[in-house]
């Protein structure tokens, strides 16, 4: 216990810093990936290419070499930003790859008669994919969703390596000052949990309040 209690503002400091980076990707994400969603159902050839080959790339391309890929090639094109804004930049396209393809699963269960109905009463392809297809969508997409940003907050580990503050780069503060490692890392992992059972609660409490049967 002494662990936790000498070093609570250092295990508070990162427990703060992981969660304001899923704060942030997970808004980053959800954006992207209702846009990239939109293209890839689109009717424009072109907006579909661009959604296909932003999912593909995403998704295939490791977590550790996109954060590479921001940190180090963004600053060669004049764009210097603080490391926690290029971690967030890094999970949230990341993250926003799988968001979209959660999105479009949903999408899909919806009748394909649903669409074409509000397009004979001359809905646009925005007024029939907010107002008629993710309305009935959305009870679906949520279990997906409320996973992939569950694996967010454990994927943000990651941006310890980056000079960002987070929560398991505690480990290497407390190691130096000769505490034992294996308390760090359970305090570690129960800080994980707390965001991540918060995370899975509100998606609960979401399904069990907009849940509709069909």
């Amino acid at each position: 216990m002494n662990v936790l209690t000498d070093n609570f503002p250092t295990f508070a400091e990162g427990f703060l810093g992981t969660l304001e980076l899923t704060v942030y990707s997970s808004l980053l994400a959800l954006a992207l990936g209702f846009v990239t969603a939109s293209f890839r159902v689109a009717p424009v050839r072109s907006l579909r290419a661009f959604g296909t080959a932003w999912v593909t790339v995403l998704r295939n391309t490791p977590l550790t070499l996109l954060f590479f890929a921001v940190l180090l090639g963004l600053p060669r094109f004049g764009l210097v930003l603080p490391f926690q804004v290029f971690a967030v930049l890094a999970l949230g396209c990341y993250t926003s790859a799988f968001i979209c393809e959660a999105l479009r699963s949903g999408i899909n269960t919806v009748p394909a008669g649903q669409g074409e109905a509000a397009r004979s009463l001359g809905m646009t392809f925005g007024q029939t994919l907010t107002l008629v297809v993710l309305p009935q969508a959305f009870r679906t997409v949520l279990p997906p969703v409320g996973s992939i940003l569950i694996a967010l907050v454990k994927n943000s580990a990651i941006a310890g390596a980056f000079s960002v503050t987070e929560l398991l780069g505690t480990y290497r503060t407390l190691s130096e000052l000769g505490y034992n490692i294996i308390w760090t890392f359970v305090w570690i992992a129960v800080g994980y949990l707390i965001i991540t059972l918060a995370i899975s609660a509100v998606f609960n409490l979401m399904e069990r309040h907009w849940g509709v049967a069909r």
